[in-house]
């Protein structure tokens, strides 16, 4: 097993990493940039090392200053984590170059199940199910605008690289269809580098169902269940749940069966994501494959007791799976809630800044995934994500309301969080009764606005607040002028 590892990676990912890697006695190496000089996962690593100003480009995107940390700091291995450069096909090969162990798939396997029109012509050729579309990427307008007459409208304009909801557009009708593919392909160019664009059926009904595969180097592939992730908002999850509602247990078995195919005609190595779109006629299609740990893998983890960090940094070792697929189990219900610095008032507009306060929930069945702690900075240039919050029960509705509880109790006071959406979305009866699809938030929370009672406590805290700052500016003017002491900055406290 290896001694130390880099985590290229940022915020509560590279703290997730930290934790498995100090349960097995592995060193961990943090990189940072200007902006985190102060963040969590460089205080939790054992070492860190900075590499460069606050654009991603110049550090978390920088793959020769990276390599570098892991030869400076004598890492054997790294972990990209996800974003960044998890999926970076180059950054494997340069990790190998260096002879640092890339803990992930091989850079070939990133590129075939990166590029969404190679990834579907390798599972045509395996047998699995895809979307109805075009399974080339170099069509004419006519040519697009024929298919989607075919298929029937609506349907999807996607970019064949990236993902993250980018270079994604629905078209309604042939009116709309050359505006779609300028935009989205514009988008994918800026996002990705690559203007590639694709057409595929859209179904309005559908679900997003993921299944969590992992593979060795021995010819071992094993699925972990499903995970429900159609609460989306532009196209990018905010609430998972696992086991999904609307799978029975002969549909997850063919389902899993046919992800474990998946990942074995892509040849696959490592933890993986097969991913589908499941529509009301409970037939399923091939989406694409996440070729690193997915944000969400919290809530498999909960409900089926394994590690996945743990079994990525064992299967980059070099270790075989001690798990077969008769081993895995789920117990009870788990659900993850991703917690952003982001204005749900304003199309979830990013609110970076300050966090003046923290008060993460606890309790049985109740997990954070945080990268932040109270005096943090949220910085404008990255991924906005703060926390996932995961509970776990026995049943659904137990789920459910332990999760409404613990929203309820986080508080993050400094920047804008969705927690009263995420709670008002929980608390729906559609979510309720499980009928939920990827265009679900588009449904019934299209015009969502806090409630007042909401809006009445948030005037009472500021209120509070400005009392508590006048009173501080009356006190004497020598005592103003002393810096704060160890005693003054930890909050509430006694012996």
């Amino acid at each position: 097993m290896f001694k130390k590892i880099l985590i290229a990676n940022r915020g509560e990912i590279a703290v997730r990493v930290i934790q498995t890697c100090k349960d097995m006695n592995i060193k961990t190496v943090a990189v940072y940039s200007d902006a985190d000089k102060t963040a969590l996962h460089v205080l939790e690593a054992d070492e860190a090392v900075h590499i460069g100003p606050s654009d991603p480009s110049q550090s978390y995107l920088a793959m020769d200053k990276i390599i570098g940390a892991a030869l400076k700091t004598r890492a054997q291995a790294i972990h990209p984590g996800y974003g960044f450069l998890s999926e970076n096909p180059e950054f494997v090969e340069k990790c190998t170059q260096a002879e640092i162990v890339f803990i992930g798939p091989s850079a070939q396997a990133i590129r075939k199940m990166g590029d969404k029109i190679t990834s579907r012509k390798i599972m045509m050729a395996g047998g699995v199910p895809i979307t109805p579309g075009l399974t080339g990427s170099h069509h004419t307008l006519d040519e697009m605008g024929q298919k989607a007459d075919e298929i029937g409208y609506p349907v999807l304009i996607k970019a064949t690289a990236g993902g993250g909801g980018k270079g994604i557009r629905i078209v309604h009708s042939q009116e709309e269809l050359s505006d779609a593919c300028e935009s989205a392909s514009r988008e994918a160019k800026n996002a990705f580098g690559n203007p590639d664009i694709y057409l595929e059926k859209f179904f309005p009904r559908a679900r997003h169902i993921e299944f969590q595969i992992l593979a060795d180097n021995f010819g071992n592939t094993i699925h972990l269940l499903e995970r429900e992730c159609s609460i989306q908002r532009r196209h990018q999850k905010i609430i998972e749940e696992t086991p999904s509602p609307a799978v029975s247990p002969s549909l997850r078995e063919e389902m899993g069966n046919t992800a474990v195919t998946a990942a074995k005609a892509a040849e696959y190595v490592n933890a993986g994501t097969i991913e589908f779109l499941l529509d009301d006629q409970n037939r399923y299609y091939f989406l694409e494959m996440n070729t690193r740990l997915q944000v969400e893998h919290p809530v498999t983890e909960m409900i089926t007791g394994i590690d996945l960090v743990r079994q990525q940094l064992e299967i980059a070792a070099g270790n075989p799976l001690t798990l077969t697929q008769s081993d895995i189990s789920a117990r009870g219900h788990a659900i993850e809630c991703r917690i952003y610095a982001e204005d749900p008032e304003n199309d979830f507009f990013p609110s970076p800044g300050k966090i003046e306060f923290f008060k993460e929930p606890g309790g049985p069945g109740i997990r954070n995934d945080s990268g932040i702690y109270s005096g943090c900075t949220v910085p404008v240039e990255y991924d906005p994500i703060l926390s996932k919050l995961t509970t776990h029960g026995e049943t659904r509705d137990q789920t459910i309301a332990k999760m409404i509880k613990a929203l309820k109790s986080y508080i993050v006071l400094g920047v804008k969080t969705p927690i009263d959406f995420l709670i008002d979305i929980l608390s729906s009866p559609p979510f309720k009764e499980g009928d939920v699809f990827t265009n679900f938030i588009d449904t019934h929370f299209s015009t969502w606005k806090p409630t007042e009672k909401n809006r009445d406590l948030a005037c009472l805290a500021f209120l509070v607040d400005e009392v508590c700052k006048k009173k501080n500016r009356s006190t004497d003017g020598d005592e103003k002028k002393q810096p704060p002491g160890p005693f003054h900055t930890l909050g509430n406290w006694n012996l």
